[in-house]
């Protein structure tokens, strides 16, 4: 008989077991409409050894899992309550069960209760329904993007470097020295270096060459002596060298100019009358040009090197007049080139807030934080048991209940908060829910069975002064009512708040929205700097989002 006593006490520990690893199932409401997103909640107590594994999957049955939100942990004494929600839909009406769901506790399977789930269809009704014309197209408002605002400018700075180098290259160089110009004994042998390397008489192009031997004489003749040789016939040429030669006493030989005839003549043959010397007639000729060059080089008179002093003096001044111009040259251009890069950029510039704004431009330069949070990605999420439901740019972390002021639990039952930021920065927001212990008259007001709103507005400027803001000016608007009918308050107000680390102060506006239900309260708190535009967006879009859950003081 002992060893059924064994057994019935085994069965009994094993019930106690499975009693004591209870898991609580709960759902927001039991209807909805189709797509409506279903709240299911799994709640279970256990140790702080203990492992738990809850139920995954993209189904629940036949209903789809939209979402399975971080599990949330509340410590109640020694025991550990884990909190795990799912976001469930359904698009066809119709009624459906959420099937018994496993949770792993120690490695062993405790079981959810089914729940019974309506999902109504959308009523439309259209007979009554008014029949409207089909819209034309709206033209939407071009939206720029920001990389093109750079191209913008680096394209229109590029305009006006390039417009400034092309002027600057015009601008003499201070260092360059003006190259000296050849003297015509120079240039005049040059030339005939040049006409041995053409290979005209090699090529048959005996007119060719005689016509730039005689070009360059022609040319040496007339710089040197300064008599217009390119327009004298042969004839006229060897007069008017005669007749220089004696009035500029130059030495010349009845020979030498001979000598020029003689080539010259032999030239005018082969332009004129196609005669077509032989190769040692055309060496010939090639060196009398060359010694009639060198001869009249020879037969110049010697310039006198007295100069005079008062000529040199003149010609002092005049060089400094023209160096004196040089220079205002120079100037001119620099400026002008200047001022018309200059006037590229300011265009540039001008153009570029002109087309994207004044307010774009500076916050893409020098930056905007409340700007980048209201354009960037956004969170929904529910924060606190039961919960407050909201989008924000950033998601809220959990306060330690070490941070929270000391006396709050001498009022306060069962408190969470969570927060983004501080109030030393651009934006804060902050969401709480409170359990309040209803026999204590702070913040419990009896006589209406609700919370004093007043009191708790008190609290949270001495919170708020703590972390040090000052002069907190509210004022209060009295009832705040949210789209499920759920009532609260709403105060607003200014403050300033200082860096205790550097004394800095700054200017902040603040809105505190305060829900009562059932002695609990739901607060919800946005604060941004005085006159930020995208602050402002920030704190509307938040509140508009606002969703609570009803409290239930049975849990």
């Amino acid at each position: 008989m002992k060893w059924k006593g064994y057994i019935s006490l085994f069965f009994l520990c094993c019930g106690l077991f499975v009693q004591a690893q209870k898991v609580t199932v709960t759902v927001d409401s039991l209807k909805k409409k189709i797509g409506a997103e279903f709240k299911l909640t799994l709640k279970t107590e256990v140790g702080p050894k203990d492992k738990v594994v809850f139920p995954g999957g993209k189904t629940f049955g036949a209903l789809e899992v939209l979402e399975s939100y971080p599990v949330d942990t509340v410590k109640k004494n020694e025991r550990w309550e884990l909190i795990k929600k799912y976001g469930l839909t359904q698009f066809d009406s119709g009624r459906y069960t959420v099937p018994k769901l496993p949770v792993s506790i120690n490695k062993t399977q405790v079981y959810t209760d089914p729940l019974e789930l309506e999902v109504a269809d959308v009523k439309v009704d259209t007979l009554k329904q008014k029949m409207y014309e089909i819209k034309g197209i709206t033209a939407v408002p071009p939206v720029y993007s920001f990389p093109w605002l750079w191209l913008s400018l680096v394209i229109l700075i590029g305009i006006a470097l390039f417009i400034f180098i092309k002027y600057k290259k015009r601008i003499p160089s201070f260092n360059n020295e003006e190259t000296t110009p050849l003297q015509p004994i120079e240039k005049a042998t040059l030339l005939l270096q040049e006409l041995d390397t053409q290979n005209w008489v090699e090529k048959g192009e005996i007119k060719q060459f005689y016509s730039k031997l005689t070009d360059i004489v022609r040319t040496y003749i007339e710089e040197e002596i300064e008599v217009p040789a390119m327009e004298r016939t042969t004839s006229e040429l060897i007069a008017t060298l005669r007749e220089v030669t004696q009035s500029k006493h130059l030495k010349l030989s009845s020979d030498t100019l001979q000598n020029l005839e003689q080539v010259l003549r032999q030239a005018d043959l082969v332009k004129f009358a196609k005669e077509r010397p032989i190769l040692s007639e055309i060496e010939a000729d090639k060196k009398r040009i060359e010694k009639t060059i060198l001869t009249i080089h020879e037969a110049l008179p010697e310039e006198s090197e007295v100069v005079n002093e008062l000529e040199a003096w003149n010609e002092q001044q005049r060089e400094l007049a023209r160096q004196k111009l040089e220079k205002k040259k120079r100037e001119r251009r620099i400026l002008y080139s200047s001022l018309i890069a200059f006037w590229v950029l300011a265009v540039a510039i001008g153009s570029v807030f002109v087309i994207y704004g004044y307010e774009n431009v500076k916050d893409y330069v020098l930056g905007n934080p409340t700007r980048e949070m209201y354009e960037g990605q956004w969170i929904k999420s529910a924060y606190g048991d039961p919960n407050v439901e909201l989008e924000t740019p950033k998601v809220l972390t959990r306060v330690d209940k070490d941070q929270l002021p000391k006396n709050t639990y001498a009022v306060v039952k069962d408190m969470r908060m969570f927060t983004s930021g501080t109030l030393h920065d651009p934006l804060y927001v902050s969401v709480s829910t409170n359990y309040y212990k209803t026999n204590l008259d702070a913040y419990y007001d009896k006589n209406v069975q609700g919370i004093d709103y007043d009191k708790v507005l008190e609290g949270i400027v001495k919170t708020w002064e703590a972390q040090g803001a000052r002069n907190i000016l509210y004022k209060s608007d009295g009832d705040f009512q949210l789209e499920n009918g759920i009532k609260g308050t709403k105060a607003y107000g200014m403050m300033t708040v200082e860096n205790k680390a550097n004394g800095a102060t700054h200017r902040m506006y603040y809105e505190i929205y305060l829900f009562n239900q059932n002695g609990g309260l739901q607060q919800v708190a946005v604060s941004y700097e005085e006159g930020d535009a995208y602050g402002k967006k920030i704190m509307a879009r938040i509140i508009d989002s606002i969703k609570l859950q009803i409290f239930n003081l049975n849990g």
